[in-house]
């Protein structure tokens, strides 16, 4: 476009000093030509357009927008037309509590009301990408920022819609995966209406009241002394079990010594016990006939 100015101006100052009575109206051909090549490289340039990997172009020629779209790579346009340039890259949206997370700055969490009343402060992060097909309409609709337009109003308001159906603690913990769910399809439908398309939907945390706090870690407390205390009985029953069965079996083997041994095992192994004795090395002595037909022995050492 500035060869294109530039060889416009040239043209006027040819045509300006083509008069015989200025001593330099020689130089209005000369003039004219450079004009006339300023101009139709600055048209051969204008109407060459890149567009970058990620990117598609729109087109607009004196405020009409054309639902044709420019691809990655060299395009030839009207060299008359101004390219507008739309990502088409998975973006995000992050709106977060801490100061120093997400678009804007300072705490940005969505603070919803729940089913039971009571106030939860969500963080949350959109992944979201614009249609090629649909980035005319965007432009010719919304416009360039439509983050703050589209994503960003909608996104608040669906959550907060949602919220209601909840309570605070089933948020937190057990319907989690279930509201996610659910905010995932209604914003992924208004988002298709607008021409995004909505990638995921992060749920990054979910701050319950202080109050709430304490109460479940009260009530997490009770359950583990409650297993703590089902353990101990537990370990108590299987210690009492074990004494039981070691009580019986000692029952059982005096029961099976008193009734089991006769007189004449008893016998038998006196007998063995004097052969052993005969048998051993050192030097005895034994006294048969003793207190209770026993053999009174006596070892005689050195």
């Amino acid at each position: 476009m500035f060869f294109i100015i530039l060889g416009i101006l040239a043209l006027i100052a040819g045509f300006a000093i083509n008069t015989p009575a200025l001593t330099f109206s020689r130089f209005s051909r000369p003039a004219k030509v450079v004009g006339i090549i300023l101009i139709v490289l600055g048209a051969l340039t204008a109407s060459v357009r890149q567009i970058d990997a990620g990117q598609v172009g729109i087109i607009s020629l004196f405020g009409n927008v054309s639902d044709r779209t420019l691809n990655s790579g060299l395009n030839f346009v009207n060299p008359l037309a101004s390219v507008t340039e739309f990502n088409l890259q998975t973006q995000n949206y992050t709106m977060s509590a801490s100061h120093d997370e997400g678009q804007k700055q300072g705490d940005d969490a969505i603070r919803v009301l729940t089913a039971d009343g009571l106030e939860v402060v969500i963080d949350l992060t959109v992944l979201y990408r614009v249609v090629a097909a649909d980035a005319p309409r965007i432009y010719r609709e919304i416009g360039e920022d439509y983050t703050d337009k589209i994503v960003r109003p909608i996104t608040r308001t669906r959550i907060r819609d949602n919220a209601v159906y909840y309570d605070a603690v089933a948020l937190y913990s057990t319907r989690r995966d279930e509201f996610q769910t659910r905010i995932y399809k209604t914003i992924e439908a208004d988002f298709q209406k607008r021409g995004l398309l909505l990638e995921q939907l992060l749920i990054r945390n979910i701050d319950l009241p202080a109050s709430v706090k304490k109460t479940i870690e009260s009530k997490i407390n009770a359950e583990q002394d409650a297993q703590k205390m089902q353990f101990v009985l537990q370990k108590e029953r299987q210690e009492a079990e074990r004494k039981r069965v070691e009580a019986q079996g000692i029952a059982d083997y005096q029961k099976i010594i008193s009734t089991g041994l006769s007189d004449k095992q008893l016998q038998y192994e006196q007998i063995k016990a004097q052969r052993e004795l005969a048998a051993s090395p050192n030097a005895k002595i034994v006294i048969m006939g003793t207190r209770g037909n026993m053999p009174l022995i006596l070892n005689d050492k050195d």
